[in-house]
């Protein structure tokens, strides 16, 4: 991870996403090329988002017992979290105008 991006595993997951903050998950894969090119995307929104939402990543590959609970199924899976609930999903690659509309209705 860089930046501000958070590291997300099945060990910190339920601490990251209960913070009173917005909260993005990127599910991702390294094999996964789609969320190859996200990933910069997912960078910009972390500075963009400093200090206001937590923008995090989720191995897909290396934390199965979250990507199973939130039945995962097609990556990249990004989901937007506050006060530890689930509120929207996007699946698959999107532009960043998107996915600052859907964290800017929860901040």
């Amino acid at each position: 991870m860089s930046g501000n991006v958070v590291e997300i595993t099945d060990g910190n997951f339920e601490k990251v996403v209960s913070t009173g903050q917005p909260v993005l998950v990127d599910c991702w894969a390294a094999w996964c090329a789609p969320c190859r090119m996200l990933s910069p995307t997912i960078e910009a929104l972390a500075n963009d988002y400093e200090g206001r939402a937590v923008i995090g990543k989720l191995n897909v590959d290396e934390n199965s017992a979250t990507s199973a609970k939130f039945g995962i199924k097609g990556i990249p899976t990004l989901i937007l979290f506050k006060d530890g609930g689930e509120k929207e999903r996007i699946v698959g690659a999107t532009a960043k105008e998107n996915i600052a509309r859907m964290i800017d209705k929860y901040m």
